[in-house]
């Protein structure tokens, strides 16, 4: 039996395509799932995929980094399924056949390309941010302080204006009134 195996990685991504090219492909069951593939962690229906197939089945999917974007988890997958007599393919890879042994170094050789992808991918990701950290360092400052909501009310208490106080305490002026406001609604008698 020939069973498929789609994934995209977020919600507003469409699994349509995939399913079509596995059901061409001959799958008669489709396990989908729209979740990030770095990991093989929370996959629920890649994990149903590999619990469902059995001895003499294949699992199909249409590229590589469907099923895998590390090296390792390839390799564990493959060893997953491999331990069960399954067999693997993939579509537009078609070179990716673990039913030989020349399918099997393509395999590795592409999921060594895919570890790689992933990697410069996270390069170049970081340095983005390093240049953005570089540009603006206001911007991106990392996560602001507690609010100090005791500064607030003993500013406003001092009578302090509260964009004033926003400014001291380095917060938003909004943050400041719905300070106030939840001081005075403590304060009102029910």
């Amino acid at each position: 039996m020939r069973v498929g195996y789609a994934r995209v990685s977020s919600v507003g991504q469409s699994l349509d395509v995939q399913e079509a090219l596995l059901r061409e492909a001959g799958c008669e069951e489709v396990f989908a799932e729209k979740k990030s593939g770095t990991t093989t962690e929370g996959r629920e229906a890649l994990e149903q995929a590999i619990n469902f197939v059995r001895s003499g089945d294949t699992l199909v999917v249409t590229r590589l980094d469907r099923l895998a974007r590390s090296g390792s988890d390839l390799y564990a997958i493959v060893d997953r399924l491999s331990a069960k007599g399954v067999f693997f393919q993939c579509i537009q890879q078609g070179a990716v056949d673990t039913t030989s042994s020349m399918g099997k170094l393509v395999l590795g050789i592409l999921g060594a390309v895919a570890e790689f992808e992933t990697a410069l991918r996270k390069e170049r990701q970081r340095d983005g941010i390093d240049k953005a950290m570089t540009a603006n360092p206001e911007k991106y400052r990392g996560r602001p302080a507690k609010l100090d909501r005791a500064a607030i009310l003993r500013l406003s208490g001092e009578g302090m204006k509260p964009a004033d106080i926003a400014r001291e305490v380095g917060c938003n002026r909004v943050t400041v009134h719905k300070v106030l406001r939840a001081e005075r609604e403590k304060a009102e008698p029910a």
